[in-house]
């Protein structure tokens, strides 16, 4: 859309030039030849803003604070090549890479998103995404329905932030499933009235065209979903930015915190960027919840997609007491940024009123520690 705009307003200024220049030459004409004088061509006025971008954009560019969250002085992360695999950048000991090719800014119907609270949660809505493999059910649908699955870890906490170290794994997506995704939100308000920014990991074709783990940023504005990885988000890092490729089977730093009126967005050694305070019309300078979650996407109740590393976080032996496997995908060291002492509430949630009957149950490890993986329902 930002292209083709810019193209016609080009091409309408070509227009002009064009047309001035081509006037006959008046130098020898007689009186009756020489037609009246045009009107001087005025220069466009530049438009307003079309989209959040534009207008984040041309804005005054913002300095992070001097540390990240957890109190480190930034300094450039690790990348390997273009297109290079979530498999060889763990092979190589590297952080992130460019995908091949990176999409452009997409608006809300590009992706499905789902949204958690302490209150409630998005069960499920209509989209008009289609996978790259259409579901077999509700296939006869102009919109279809995705259910969203969560492993939750929160709490009501009044911050400037947080951040937690996450396992990267390269879950298995099905193929008819949306995405499989492990994230940290930050939130004021709720359902409705929901003002969240988030940051983590997806596996997502239809966002990211591949099945590897990729770095992602979203937000919402009065409990409205944006976009992924644009809508308002400004860049700041040379090396790292929201969309490329992460390392699997790793286990990276996220984090997110308020400063000078924005939102900055860390992950592993640098500030990637941020969402502007003027994108929300509310004072949303501090959270009130914060969450830490694995969530699955799905045309199916039941899906067969892994959340986290696909390794379910209880080893159950017939005749004895579950015990946590280490192998699990785990959200870790959660902390917050002049916020209260860390203490998550650990659940799962998703479509099924049983918690037994649920497909993802998340473990609590400790306060600030849980697991989130499981295989799925197949």
């Amino acid at each position: 859309m930002l292209k083709s705009r810019r193209g016609l307003l080009a091409a309408g200024i070509t227009a002009a030039v064009v047309g001035s220049i081509g006037v006959v030459s008046t130098l020898n004409a007689g009186a009756e030849q020489i037609p009246e004088a045009p009107t001087p061509a005025v220069a466009p006025a530049d438009p307003a803003p079309a989209t959040a971008t534009e207008a984040a954009e041309a804005a005054p560019k913002l300095t992070p604070p001097a540390k990240l969250p957890w109190g480190e002085r930034p300094g450039k992360i690790r990348t390997g090549r273009g297109g290079a695999s979530s498999k060889s950048l763990k092979a190589a000991g590297l952080d992130a890479a460019a995908p091949d090719a990176t999409g452009e800014e997409a608006d809300e119907e590009y992706a499905p998103k789902g949204r958690s609270s302490r209150k409630s949660f998005l069960k499920s809505e209509r989209t008009k995404v289609i996978p790259p493999t259409p579901p077999a059910v509700n296939a006869a649908a102009d919109d279809p329905k995705v259910y969203f699955h969560y492993g939750v870890g929160s709490q009501a906490a009044v911050t400037e932030g947080a951040y937690a170290n996450f396992s990267i794994s390269k879950p298995a997506l099905a193929k008819e499933d949306y995405h499989t995704l492990a994230e940290l939100a930050v939130q004021k308000g709720d359902r409705e009235n929901a003002q969240i920014v988030e940051v983590g990991w997806n596996v997502d074709r239809v966002v990211n065209g591949d099945d590897d783990p990729h770095l992602f940023v979203f937000h919402w504005v009065n409990g409205k979903g944006k976009c992924y990885n644009g809508c308002g988000f400004v860049q700041y890092s040379k090396n790292i930015r929201p969309g490329d490729t992460l390392p699997q089977d790793v286990t990276k730093r996220f984090g997110i915190q308020y400063f000078d009126n924005a939102w900055w967005i860390a992950y592993d050694s640098e500030w990637v960027g941020y969402f502007p305070a003027s994108l929300w019309t509310v004072d949303f300078s501090k959270s009130e919840l914060v969450q830490f979650f694995g969530e699955v996407a799905s045309p199916s109740a039941k899906p067969c997609s892994d959340m986290g590393n696909g390794v379910e976080p209880l080893i159950k032996e017939v005749d004895k007491e579950p015990v946590p496997d280490p192998k699990a995908a785990k959200i870790g060291s959660v902390s917050y940024l002049n916020g209260p002492k860390v203490d998550l509430y650990v659940r799962p949630e998703g479509v099924h009123e049983k918690l037994e009957d649920r497909i993802y149950p998340p473990n609590k490890l400790s306060a600030r520690t849980f697991s989130f993986s499981g295989p799925g329902a197949c």
